[in-house]
């Protein structure tokens, strides 16, 4: 039997147990105010003596520890032991504070005891009930930012503002079920670190995607623990409404090799992929952008994920995961579709009917991996995104824009695994996409650098604000277009919060570090018509659910004028439009859509048509 790893309470004692494979010795850390208790930890026999643990007496619940390793310290070749770093549990379920970035948390031999948050001992939970996932393919996804979606809500008690726990009330759900969204998709809620360059520039990481560790929840944005998110997602039950996390273990907050010493990097650096000494310095892989990447080859990284969704479902009841830079979890160096990970998802009972969502690319070699995760996997497409931008534009083909709203058959078949959307966290809102041609991503620090450089955005002859009525009107009719070409799509559709009614980001498109009114969302000023106009086609849509699982086999594509589209008319860049006449009765409706006019129109066929 493989030895739980963690802390576990039985009976009359509490286990200890943590993975270390190259250290020399371990120590548990318990602590009581400042005071700390160190406590050595034995080897074990178990995964060939990878694992430390120890067990103490007693019921320990709500002890703060953390651990002490030494071994040797040789940056150089991947070996960062230092006796003196105080380390946090990898499976850590709760902290006493959140992680603040410290340069003395990468000096050898600096006590970081004062700086690194502790863990607290958790007794164990009731399972959640174990129940099919409360969403299907075809339904609206609702991206948010906890923290950004209720700081600013007039109707949420400013106590209660940026926690999971506003998900809950009473007027979000409101909005939630105006919207007929069928999953809220959390941006990361585990426990994380400031990027080491943002604290002297006065900046913050505002999205968290930088972890430490995998299932401990940020004490920010989640002050009550397992227990507040497990409440959280039942109110969101009751209401019909799904939860799904968006989960990084593509790589740490442990960044590069100048990056602080917090938790597996002095306990187990081998979960990083290395890519073996190079010039006398060790070379760690960077398939991220973030300095490090979590290695996936490794049995010991795929348990921690593993365990880590485990816990999310037992002990939280979520529906699903979106996985961040998800090819990283299939890399043994390079992509590999059958990598081991899947399958070991797919062979758990508490896993394998959870929603699962991949951004289908990172920066690696060959990262660019859309349409290549298994079939019962959903996938970003971000080609969705620039395609029907494009169109709208005035620059892309009718062909490639009725491919995209048909479910994307060129790149998934007829599975229908697309996630359409136009906007997500990063990348301009949708509104910045109809009013700015260039990012303006100043606040940032760095000179306007950082950020996607091709949004295929126009600004409508003015970039940004503008009172003139004429350009409003322009930019109005564009986000009507988009929002119903998105919304009469096939697939599963996901829109991030604000878009349905016009929020900014003054056209800052990589707001990661702004967390401000800048990626705050108004509610205040939000674009009432606009919404209205959003929560109309998510009736509609929501009446129609079946239309919007696959795209009908069989059916009639016409010009705008009614003639039978040729291969010329779909090639040609004046093409302005197509209609099409389902001739499958499970699917009967009728698609109009005119770049021209701006009209995106979608009925249903009457027996007598």
């Amino acid at each position: 039997m493989t030895l739980p790893l963690g802390t576990t309470i039985g009976a009359n004692a509490t286990r200890f147990a943590v993975r270390a494979p190259e250290a020399s010795a371990l120590w548990l850390c318990l602590f009581e105010g400042e005071a700390e208790q160190r406590i050595p930890m034995q080897r074990t026999s178990d995964i060939g003596g990878d694992n430390w643990t120890l067990e103490l007496p007693g019921d320990l619940s709500g002890a703060p520890y953390a651990y002490r390793a030494e071994g040797e310290w040789a940056p150089e070749r991947g070996l960062w032991f230092d006796p003196a770093k105080l380390l946090a549990d990898p499976y850590a379920i709760e902290l006493d504070r959140r992680f603040a970035y410290d340069p003395r948390l990468s000096v050898y031999g600096e006590d970081t005891a004062a700086l690194v948050p502790k863990a607290i001992v958790q007794p164990a939970l009731p399972d959640c009930p174990q129940q099919p996932p409360y969403f299907t393919r075809g339904g609206l996804i609702y991206e948010l930012n906890v923290r950004g979606f209720t700081m600013l809500h007039p109707d949420i008690p400013p106590w209660q503002r940026g926690t999971v726990a506003a998900l809950a009330h009473p007027a979000v759900i409101a909005h939630f079920k105006k919207l007929h969204v069928t999953a809220i998709e959390l941006m990361p809620v585990v426990a994380w670190i400031d990027e080491r360059h943002l604290p002297p520039l006065g900046l913050s990481n505002a999205w968290g995607y930088n972890p430490v560790t995998l299932m401990a929840l940020d004490p920010g944005l989640c002050p009550g623990g397992v227990a507040e998110l497990r409440e959280t997602v039942a109110a969101l039950h009751a209401e019909g409404i799904g939860t799904i996390l968006d989960l990084v273990f593509n790589h740490t907050g442990e960044s590069d090799i100048l990056g602080p010493v917090l938790s597996l990097r002095g306990l187990d650096n081998q979960a990083y992929a290395h890519a073996g000494p190079k010039a006398d310095e060790v070379s760690l892989i960077n398939d991220t952008g973030c300095g490090n990447t979590l290695d996936f080859a490794n049995p010991g990284v795929r348990r921690l994920a593993l365990d880590t969704l485990r816990h999310f479902v037992r002990n939280c009841g979520v529906d699903g995961f979106r996985f961040d830079l998800a090819p990283v979890m299939a890399r043994g160096p390079g992509f590999d579709p059958a990598a081991p990970i899947f399958a070991e998802i797919a062979a758990d009972p508490l896993l394998a009917d959870r929603i699962l969502i991949a951004e289908p690319w990172d920066i690696g070699p060959g990262g660019y991996q859309l349409g290549n995760f298994p079939p019962n996997w959903l996938e970003w497409n971000d080609r969705f995104r620039d395609d029907v931008r494009c169109f709208w534009r005035g620059d892309g083909s009718i062909g490639t824009l009725a491919t995209r709203i048909a479910g994307s058959s060129d790149i998934f078949g007829h599975d229908c695994r697309s996630v359409n959307f136009l906007a997500a966290h990063d990348g301009f809102t949708l509104a910045d996409t109809v009013s700015y041609g260039n990012r303006h991503n100043w606040a940032n620090g760095e000179v306007n650098r950082d950020g996607h450089g091709e949004n295929f955005s126009w600004n409508n002859g003015v970039e940004g604000p503008s009172g003139d009525p004429e350009i409003l009107a322009r930019r109005s009719a564009d986000l009507r277009a988009l929002l119903a070409t998105l919304f009469a799509s096939t697939g599963t559709i996901m829109l991030t919060a604000g878009d349905e009614f016009g929020r900014s980001q003054q056209g800052n498109n990589n707001a990661y570090a702004q967390d401000n009114g800048i990626s705050w969302i108004d509610w205040e000023h939000r674009d009432l018509e606009l919404e209205e106009f959003v929560a109309a086609l998510a009736a509609w849509r929501s009446a129609c659910a079946v239309w919007f699982a696959a795209f009908p086999q069989t059916g009639v594509w016409q010009t705008p004028d009614g003639l039978v589209m040729t291969t010329g008319d779909w090639d040609n860049p004046v093409t302005h439009g197509f209609h099409f006449h389902s001739t499958d009765m499970q699917r009967p409706y009728c698609l109009h859509l005119d770049r021209g006019s701006r009209i995106v129109a979608c009925s249903e066929i009457l027996p007598d048509q």
